[in-house]
């Protein structure tokens, strides 16, 4: 190896130190932190819906709502909108120069983390808006938005195609992410060694439970976004609270929809952990 091969691999090498740097990390850490209160959040709403309060909406629009008359809420929810900026761009640096671990550099895993960053830039400043004031990203605005967007879609010449590709997307995302908290995959992303037995085992427990939860809801979504694009429905086409409801529907009536908003709150704690212990 010369000189003139050197350099670009050192120049490398620096530019994903420096993207893996203390206020990267930090940043990264918030977005976790956040995504953990609004799955708490989420969570504790569907449960509610589960036990027969009908007016909750389980989705981050009524976790916002939930927080907003409380003392504090405003800052906090100015603080949730910051955190997952921070996570978006911590996906950011991962897409531009590469993660952490020896497959970070490789084409999917960046692709990977693209999406991720588009996701939590979206969400974000969905948040961020609804600080600032604009309601409209409050409660019930996920489902309101996913039957507009599919109605939109859906009008287009090749739309139901289009629907039904990002339907089989979306359940398949759902089925991947159940399979790998089943699998504990997680574990190559934590820092094991510095947590206790103890804590290993209870982080297990809420990986593998709240990861499995997230993937049901995934997957779920996709098949309805699958059914509107059959029967060129919008309506067919359901966000986070009407796909949590739609498990209350089900021959197992609303304990599918506990299991479901256990899992969510457990994810939400496992996000909380990941915060912590995520190995970055």
């Amino acid at each position: 190896m010369d000189a003139t091969t050197a350099i670009p691999g050192a120049g490398r090498r620096l530019a994903r130190r420096g993207a893996r740097s203390t206020a990267i990390r930090t940043a990264a850490r918030c977005g976790f932190a956040a995504r953990g209160v609004i799955y708490l959040l989420v969570g504790v709403l569907a449960l509610r819906i589960a036990f027969g309060d009908s007016h909750e909406q389980a989705d981050r629009g009524g976790a916002l709502a939930e927080l907003a008359p409380r003392p504090f809420g405003s800052p906090l929810i100015w603080a949730l909108g910051l955190g997952l900026a921070g996570m978006a761009l911590w996906r950011l640096t991962e897409a531009l120069i590469g993660a952490s671990g020896p497959d970070g550099h490789k084409p999917h895993k960046r692709l990977l983390s693209l999406a991720r960053f588009l996701f939590y830039a979206t969400v974000s400043s969905s948040v961020v808006a609804f600080a600032a004031g604009r309601k409209g990203d409050g409660s019930g605005a996920g489902d309101r938005q996913s039957r507009d967007a599919t109605a939109r879609v859906l009008e287009l010449p090749a739309g139901p195609w289009l629907v039904a590709v990002a339907g089989v997307g979306i359940a398949v995302a759902g089925v991947w992410i159940a399979v790998r908290a089943v699998l504990r995959r997680f574990h190559k992303n934590l820092r094991r060694e510095g947590m206790s037995r103890r804590g290993r085992q209870a982080v297990d427990v809420l990986g593998v439970a709240g990861g499995a939860a997230r993937g049901c809801v995934f997957a779920a979504a996709g098949v309805f976004a699958v059914r509107a694009a059959i029967h060129h429905d919008p309506g067919s086409a359901k966000g986070m609270d009407d796909t949590l409801r739609s498990f209350a529907d089900t021959s197992a009536g609303p304990w599918l929809l506990v299991a479901i908003a256990v899992g969510l709150a457990l994810f939400g704690a496992f996000s909380l952990a990941m915060a912590r212990w995520r190995r970055l």
